[in-house]
């Protein structure tokens, strides 16, 4: 992952670095288990309801998967789905068949109280759990999904995609559907084996096997195409286009200007008359004041509530937050509309137009060219997150081909810090940090401080010293964190025993407060041996760090690390030391302008080679003696 998509999430670092924290899957020699058999069969109805079975086979390859396939959970929604088990039994590495017993299913669901609908989900989970499995054992599952009624009346879409990281010995998709039906199709990497018309209906059939799977260490890629891997699509959208007017159909509705809702415009406006300045009360109003709460009730994945249950529980979805948003815009005459956008890691929708690739509504007010997510809750009036901007959007009203959210301005996304550090000869220090925040870094910053009890910040410098075995004293202090608003400023003071061991030498890092540290950023983007780098998300920022060091008279300065100052393309890191008898001051700047929001394979490898060029730099140290050992 570049640079560019680095933040820190921790704001006090002594020395930055990254982690983690997503497993990847097992080296195919070593996966606890084995897809020996996955088949999907869709027979689809003329109104775009459809009945899918699902039958899978999985065996247990070594101990530690007897856990995870021991039980297995179906998904449904109540409202409008119903789930049958076909059969299900652990088939034994003998051949013996060992039907799961009537016991063995547990149904969990979502509903209302005394039979009221619930407010957030209809969901029910069912699970199936086999009986006397062991290693070398397969359990096998096949199952009827039903659908009674679409997501968008007379449509039917579905996508999925296989990971060629993982075993699988057969894969089968079939669709059954009706010739009258416009069904558009596609596969990649699998092969078709059947497309006939048989008593008007058509009939289409796709395999696919994997009995080599990849390292999952050579998919290399963060961002998400789903037309690279083994996949399939099926639609009867005509285009993207007939998918926002199946979503406006049932949403633009729910918009409506209400007494309610003029009401409370008027309320939240006050005294603005400027247009940008209506529109950004509303804006923030919304997004810090409705809070947020999925709709999984039927056709509720795709149909806003009624803007009354939103006001009056202050809690809504995407598609609430912009349907309220575009009523309050309304009341005071201004035009929006909603846009539907996927917020993953996808940046490219396929060719076949499919519902479910736009998984999120946003808001665009097309007479200030301004797109807004209330959902996001953290966000400036006029900026996205970093999950929906520079990404292909399907405009509710007045749809365009090429309509886009703007791609981040990174030119926006800086750091400046100023640190003075006073080292005793004992080793203690005095320190001051001055820290200044903008774009996307305010916006973490102040999420973070909004958490903040202020009668304990003073003893955050204690307890971050002391999570190191030091002692110190301090006191920190900061802008208010409310605003909505895209800078931030820190101060912060501390006073540590022995923090440096004397005689010693040290890196120049943050050593307290930081949201993007230099060091931090550039270990972050490291390459991995022996594995090329992949397309990811990303985009530039700016971090710039001034360090004074100013040592007690008893300690001797004996080296301070180099200059530095090389770029690749949009891309500059310089380092400047300068040594005035005991005092050292130190500048140094890392100038990201790469343009996003995706770069190629190519670029990041070159990226991070300037990367490792950067952090031989950074590895160079202070270092110093005291009275005694500098004596000749």
């Amino acid at each position: 992952m570049p640079i560019r998509s680095y933040v820190a999430s921790m704001l006090f670092v002594a020395a930055a670095g990254s982690a983690t924290g997503n497993a990847i899957a097992a080296k195919p020699d070593e996966q606890p288990l084995r897809i020996e058999r996955e088949h999907h069969r869709y027979t689809v109805n003329a109104d775009g309801s459809y009945t899918e079975t699902i039958e899978t086979a999985i065996k247990v390859l070594k101990e530690a998967g007897v856990g995870a396939a021991k039980d297995s959970s179906i998904g449904y929604s109540t409202s409008i789905q119903k789930a049958d088990i076909v059969s299900a039994y652990t088939l034994k590495s003998d051949g013996r068949r060992i039907e799961v017993p009537a016991g063995n299913f547990q149904v969990s669901s979502n509903s209302g109280q005394n039979g009221d609908s619930p407010i957030y989900s209809d969901r029910t989970m069912l699970t199936v759990v086999f009986p006397e499995l062991a290693v070398g054992d397969t359990t096998v599952l096949s199952y009827r999904l039903t659908a009674k009624e679409p997501m968008f009346p007379g449509q039917f879409s579905v996508i999925d995609s296989f990971s060629p990281a993982r075993y699988y010995g057969d894969v089968a998709i079939s669709v059954d559907a009706p010739e009258s039906l416009p069904l558009k199709h596609v596969a990649w990497q699998m092969k078709e084996v059947r497309n006939r018309v048989e008593n008007g209906r058509r009939v289409i059939e796709w395999q696919w096997r994997n009995h080599q799977p990849v390292d999952p260490e050579t998919m290399r890629d963060s961002t998400f195409d789903v037309e690279r891997y083994p996949g399939y699509a099926l639609s009867t959208f005509a285009g993207y286009a007939q998918i926002s007017e199946a979503y406006g159909a049932r949403a633009t509705a729910k918009a409506a200007v209400t007494p309610r809702i003029a009401a409370l415009a008027d309320d939240i406006v006050g005294d603005a008359r400027e247009p940008r300045e209506i529109a950004k009360r509303l804006y923030e109003w919304v997004s810090r004041q409705i809070s947020y709460a999925g709709n999984c009730i039927g056709l509720g994945a795709v149909v806003p509530r009624d803007l009354d249950v939103v006001l009056d529980n202050r809690m809504g979805d995407c598609k609430d937050h912009a349907t309220l948003l575009e009523a309050l815009l309304k009341a005071k005459g201004i035009d929006s509309t909603q846009a539907l956008v996927n917020a993953g890691r996808t940046y490219a929708l396929p060719e076949i137009p499919v519902a479910s690739m736009v998984n999120h509504v946003i808001t665009y007010v097309p007479a200030m060219d301004l797109y807004l997510d209330s959902t996001a809750g953290v966000v400036p009036f006029g900026s996205l997150p970093e999950s929906v901007a520079g990404k292909r959007v399907l405009l509710v009203e007045g749809y365009r081909d090429d309509a886009m959210t703007p791609a981040p301005q990174r030119a926006n996304d800086w750091q400046r810090m100023r640190t003075v550090l006073k080292i005793a000869a004992d080793g203690s220090v005095k320190g001051t940090v001055d820290l200044e925040l903008n774009g996307r870094l305010a916006v973490s910053a102040r999420e973070q401080f909004r958490e903040l009890d202020l009668g304990s910040r003073d003893d955050l410098v204690r307890k971050y010293f002391r999570s190191t075995g030091l002692t110190a004293t301090g006191t920190l202090r900061f802008d208010d964190p409310k605003p909505l608003e895209e800078n931030f400023a820190i101060q912060a003071s501390f006073d540590v025993e022995d923090l440096v061991i004397v005689p010693g030498g040290f890196p120049i890092a943050p050593w307290f407060l930081s949201l993007a540290p230099i060091s931090g950023i550039v270990a972050n983007q490291q390459p991995d041996p022996g594995q090329p780098a992949g397309e990811s998300a990303c985009g530039g920022i700016r971090s710039e760090e001034e360090y004074v060091y100013e040592f007690a008279a008893p300690l001797r300065i004996v080296a301070i690390p180099p200059d530095a100052s090389f770029s690749e393309g949009p891309v500059a890191y310089t380092a400047t030391h300068r040594r005035e008898g005991n005092r050292i001051e130190v500048k140094r700047t890392l100038d990201d302008l790469t343009p996003g929001p995706v770069c190629s394979a190519e670029y990041n490898t070159g990226y991070q080679q300037l990367m490792r060029k950067a952090l031989t730099n950074l590895r160079a140290q202070i270092v110093y003696l005291s009275g005694e050992s500098a004596k000749p």
